[in-house]
């Protein structure tokens, strides 16, 4: 794969990131997730997709089955993105809770996963039906870290909800000391079923309101918050006020109904004894790094140009297999790379054939991050997920030679993929 050209180092891209969370409430996938995933919008070229589930079916059978083959929804979101030119270039998953982030081609060779992770907060940290997983990865050169949380649920626990929030940025602590701690990472995604409800409000004046499409009325006005453009519900806007971590994330406008709680298999807010009220628990926020305030007089270092746009925020009314309707954000990310090739470059020998051994090629990037875990692996065209090899082999354990950067492993007993 041939290096960038290094002008094209100091062009500023925009790639396409569409946010995905939805507590399906241990239901199948239904037959068409086209609106979900915005396959019919020919305005958006979308580059990256980050889907974040809870509440997953988390029966011991399904866990069992989930861990031998694919999982129904991974499965699903491969099937419909895989013909797209997507692959799926990490997963992770506590119980209910599954992370996935999928990539175009063009952009793996700029991806490296650096970690996955998972934080039980249930049941005292113990159990996962409550808490978040994580992916960090690299991208084009910036640190990013990835959450999907799901909170404790019900109007009385908001302080629970803080310290939950609170204990899994805590948790996000990196065994490499060349990884900067999260705070210190260029983007953090964070969203997830975050149960925040509506407190100063009655169930009938929260209705009409809804029924009126006066979603105003159900803000809390905060004049910060108006001022970062935000509209918060009453809930996550005092959470904001009395949490310094959270009160750095931001989120944008609520224009669309709560999308909690629902009748299954219809668009009816809860009906059943309990009547809750309505509420947006399905939240998704995002959080750009600090930059460093100079002091006075000391000329002020350009920082690396990376921002992120919202381009839209929106829940999804049409689906109805939950008592959640899920929720989706898209974002315009620009950045400037700063890696200008591939983190890997592979080079081929010549045509291997079944009976011969292969020998792989390779130069590294002097800022990849190697690890003791890093494999090859050998693809067919149209891999679907990282995972998808057809046979592998582990860096260094056969490596043949190593001179100038170059690295050689010889994979013995190889078997030929077709394309």
């Amino acid at each position: 794969m041939a290096a960038m050209n290094p002008q094209t180092e100091l062009r500023v891209r925009t790639l396409s990131i569409h946010v995905v969370t939805w507590n399906v409430a241990s239901a199948a996938p239904p037959p068409d997730l086209s609106d979900l995933l915005q396959l019919n919008n020919l305005n958006l070229n979308l580059d990256v997709y980050v889907i974040g589930l809870q509440e997953m079916n988390g029966g011991i059978m399904s866990l069992l089955s989930d861990t031998a083959f694919e999982d129904p929804w991974s499965s699903f979101f491969m099937d419909v993105l895989s013909p797209l030119s997507f692959v799926k270039v990490s997963s992770v998953r506590m119980q209910g809770l599954l992370l996935l982030i999928f990539a175009k081609y063009q952009h793996l060779p700029f991806i490296q996963i650096l970690s996955t992770k998972s934080t039980p907060t249930g049941l005292f940290g113990y159990w996962g039906n409550k808490g978040g997983v994580n992916i960090f990865l690299k991208f084009y050169g910036y640190y990013v870290s990835i959450i999907n949380c799901h909170l404790p649920p019900h109007m009385a626990n908001n302080d629970q909800r803080l310290e939950h929030f609170d204990r899994i940025l805590e948790m996000q602590n990196f065994e490499a000391q060349d990884i900067p701690n999260i705070l210190d990472h260029d983007l953090i995604l964070w969203f997830g079923d975050m149960n925040f409800r509506i407190e100063d409000f009655g169930l009938h004046f929260v209705r009409e309101s809804i029924k009126n499409q006066c979603y105003s009325d159900l803000w809390e006005k905060d004049q910060d918050c108006w001022e970062m453009g935000l509209c918060l519900s009453l809930q996550l806007s005092i959470a904001k006020r009395h949490d310094p971590l959270l009160r750095e994330f931001q989120e944008g406008p609520l224009l669309f109904p709560p999308t909690y709680k629902f009748d299954k298999n219809s668009n009816n807010y809860d009906t059943s004894e309990k009547k809750r009220k309505p509420a947006w628990t399905d939240r998704i926020l995002w959080r750009l790094k600090r930059q460093p305030q100079a002091a006075v007089h000391t000329p002020t270092l350009s920082a690396p140009h990376f921002t992120l746009f919202p381009r839209s925020y929106v829940s999804h009314m049409l689906y109805s297999i939950s008592d959640h309707k899920p929720v989706t954000s898209t974002f315009d990310l620009e950045l400037k790379p700063l890696v200008s090739a591939p983190l890997i470059t592979l080079l081929p020998e010549s045509l291997c054939t079944e009976e011969s051994d292969l020998l792989i090629s390779y130069s590294l990037t002097a800022d990849f991050l190697s690890s003791p875990w890093d494999w090859i692996g050998l693809y067919k065209v149209g891999l679907r997920h990282i995972n998808d090899y057809v046979s592998y082999v582990w860096v260094r354990d056969n490596q043949v030679s190593f001179s100038d950067g170059l690295n050689q492993e010889q994979r013995a007993g190889y078997l030929v993929a077709e394309s």
